[in-house]
This record gives structure tokens, sequence and C-alpha cells, in this order.
């Protein structure tokens, strides 16, 4: 009996070990991106009021987006981070992970969709669900690039 339960423990805990080699190429595939050189870059600003928003994407060789954004919102703090998404037809839809402020030990990540049109994006809002800790776009629900605050539009990029 105790061979039996040993060995049930046995065959549960490769079943568990060949979950976690699933997850694997996911971190690798992402490290791969963040480090492969981009086809073009472009750079966008985008004005509101006072708020400003500065996004740099980087164009990759399999039409994967990497890019960089800072948001100056009036009245909080700012927020700094990368965009990593693709094109689905002219949206852009892009993971923005960034930190806020001098905080720096609290990371955020919030789904983003912006519409194509010409040499201009324009920054949608949609209904955001969670779910297990990650945020997305609620589906059945569209996203509004109608009434909008952003407007994104081509400016040379400052080298760095």
């Amino acid at each position: 009996m105790k061979k039996l339960g040993l060995l049930c423990l046995l065959l549960t805990c490769i079943g568990f070990q060949s979950c976690k080699k699933n997850e694997a190429p996911k971190d690798v595939e992402i490290t791969k991106a963040e480090s492969e050189k981009p086809v073009s870059v472009a750079c966008y600003n985008a004005l509101y009021e006072s708020d400003t928003i500065n996004l740099k994407i980087n164009t990759l060789n399999n039409g994967k987006i990497t890019g960089d954004m800072v948001m100056k919102i009036i009245d909080m703090p700012e927020k700094v981070g990368k965009i990593a998404g693709e094109f689905h037809g002219d949206t852009l839809f892009v993971d923005y992970t960034f930190i806020q402020g001098t905080n720096d030990k609290k990371v955020f990540k919030n789904p983003m969709a912006m519409l194509k049109k010409g040499n201009e994006l324009i920054l949608g809002s949609g209904k955001i669900e969670t779910y297990l800790g990650r945020s997305y776009f609620a589906k059945n629900t569209p996203i509004d690039f109608e009434k909008v605050k952003y407007k994104f539009t081509t400016v040379d990029c400052a080298n760095k």
C-alpha cells in the first residue's frame, strides 16, 4: 500500500513539473522579443489640456510591437513603462507595463487599444475586466475611438 501511495505521489509531481515546462517558452519568447532589433521605429506624442503622453513604437520582424511610453497626467504621478503587443487589422492592442511615480516596487499592467488612422493613433477606451489577476478588454463590448482624450501624432524620435 505504501508503494502505491509513493507511485501516485511521484506521478503527481511529474504532472506538475510538466505543466511548469509549458510556461518557460513564453518567458523565452518575451526575452527574445525584447532583445530583437526593430525593423522600424516610430515616435508619437499626445496632448490633452495639461496632459502629455510620449510613445515610442518598435516594429519587429515577426510583426510584434514593443516600445516605451511615458504618461504625464496632471495631479497624478508620472507613469513610465513598456508596451508589447500587435496589430489586429488597423487596431494596435498592447499591454502597458509601468511603474507609477517613485514607487518602483509595484508594477502595474493595463491593456490598451489604439486605432491607426493615417499618421495618427487614437487611444480607445473600453470596459476592462480582470480575471485571475490579468486585465483585458471585455468581450462583446466595443472599444470607443470616438469620444477620446488622447490622439497621438507622429513626432521625430529623440535619440537617447
